[in-house]
């Protein structure tokens, strides 16, 4: 009876310790206020230019836990395009990867800067084989609800700067 006794406590024992041997389950990995400071453009949008025509609709979604933004953009004419933004850790910078159906690409870093998104990037000039393009995208939200994106390019190393979007995002009403 002693052996059993013995025996069985030791199986209580190593219960016990398997038990507190489990990992504690971690809490989002992403909820603190740096994943978080996109989250103003998070929605259903139509998307008008500053003459108030629609150039198009963009969702943007939560996805992962809230660890990156996901956007599905349809413009006029057919264009169409996907982002997949998120909050790097390491480096202390938002990216963005950008692909349409036009076959352009664009890889932006950035960061919030006075309440608005800031990314940018440099690459070759697509026209120019020996020239670098820069481009600027600030999302600004707005009183109103609304967010603003403008888009700006540079030929000149970021001396000047040309519009190449300016959009006003209005919250679809479901």
């Amino acid at each position: 009876m002693t052996h059993l006794l013995r025996l069985l406590g030791l199986v209580a024992l190593l219960a016990g310790g398997a038990a507190m041997a489990q990992p504690t389950p971690r809490p989002p990995a992403c909820q603190a206020a740096e994943p978080r400071q996109f989250d103003f453009w998070i929605g259903r949008w139509e998307v008008f230019t500053p003459d108030g025509k629609k150039a198009g609709d963009n969702v943007i979604e939560a996805i992962d836990g809230g660890c990156a933004l996901l956007e599905r953009w349809t413009g006029r004419g057919g264009f169409s395009g996907t982002s997949l933004n998120s909050w790097d850790r390491g480096a202390k910078q938002w990216r963005q990867h950008w692909v349409d159906n036009q076959g352009g690409l664009l890889r932006l870093t950035g960061r919030l800067e006075g309440g608005s998104m800031v990314l940018e990037s440099s690459g070759p000039h697509p026209d120019k084989p020996d020239a670098t393009r820069r481009q600027r995208i600030r999302w600004t939200p707005l009183p109103d609800g609304a967010v603003r994106q403008l888009w700006e390019q540079s030929d000149d190393g970021g001396a000047t700067w040309a519009v190449a979007f300016d959009g006003r995002y209005v919250h679809l009403r479901p």
